[in-house]
């Protein structure tokens, strides 16, 4: 009860006074759930994405929740934060053009591969079969098709060139709340696939997906649960990941 007392004190002295002492020790009090949309984020981007700038980019987005934050409102601060935080280090990468022109040359060469050995083997393709296609090594493929997905899902927030109105592709999106019959078919086929690809996984792949997606955990907490490196915990999800990517792209 003490720190919750506490606590109050200082987000009083914040929105009261604007203390800068105050809001430095909220940032250094919240600054875990920026290292946690960083870590989340930075799965699948390239190495040449330093992470002291997502920190940054983080940290801005934090600031700017705090500035922006009503406290009469039903939200909780976290909740309100965690979008701020995400959306700029989203913004940032976008801004820094973070996905090179030689990593989108090999996306489009390893998706290139995927289609063409899909089409003479009539099945799903494994990294390793692609791997050997490219001459290129298995961990390699899985973190180009994981740099594939990252890059898709921060696409959606792009503008249009040719766009005279302020919106990004994600709005133009037809409404899927209310699904059509030949969605519902469409999403309940999907999901049996993707079940039938789940169960496939080896133990370990089906664990690292359920508590990062499911769970919301990090890597590294992952890997302590595991008794695991961060890095291994990563190869991991890169592999099953591999493999559910081929179910969902072609659905799209």
């Amino acid at each position: 009860m003490a720190q919750v007392a506490a606590d109050q004190k200082i987000w009083d002295k914040w929105i009261e006074e604007r203390s800068r002492e105050a809001c430095n020790e909220l940032i250094q009090h919240y600054m875990p759930l920026v290292h946690y949309h960083v870590q989340r984020i930075s799965v699948g981007l390239p190495k040449n994405v330093q992470r002291e700038d997502l920190i940054s980019h983080g940290m801005y987005g934090l600031y700017d929740a705090l500035e922006k934050f009503n406290p009469e409102r039903d939200l909780k601060f976290d909740t309100y934060a965690s979008f701020r935080i995400r959306g700029a280090i989203i913004d940032g990468l976008r801004k820094e053009d973070w996905l090179p022109r030689s990593i989108r040359d090999k996306i489009k060469k390893v998706e290139s591969t995927i289609e063409k050995l899909e089409q003479l083997y009539g099945r799903f393709i494994t990294s390793e079969e692609v791997a050997n296609e490219l001459n290129m090594d298995k961990a390699e493929v899985e973190q180009v098709m994981t740099e594939y997905y990252t890059a898709s899902l921060l696409s959606m927030d792009e503008r249009p060139q040719d766009q005279e109105r302020n919106e990004t592709y994600a709005t133009t999106l037809e409404d899927r709340q209310t699904k059509k019959p030949e969605d519902k078919l469409v999403e309940e086929a999907t999901k049996q696939e993707l079940s039938e690809v789940i169960k496939r996984l080896t133990e370990k792949e089906q664990l690292v997906i359920s508590l990062f997606y499911f769970d919301e955990m990090t890597f590294t907490e992952i890997g302590q649960i595991l008794n695991l490196s961060t890095s291994r915990i990563s190869q991991i999800h890169s592999k099953a990941l591999f493999r559910l990517q081929q179910v969902m792209k072609k659905k799209r």
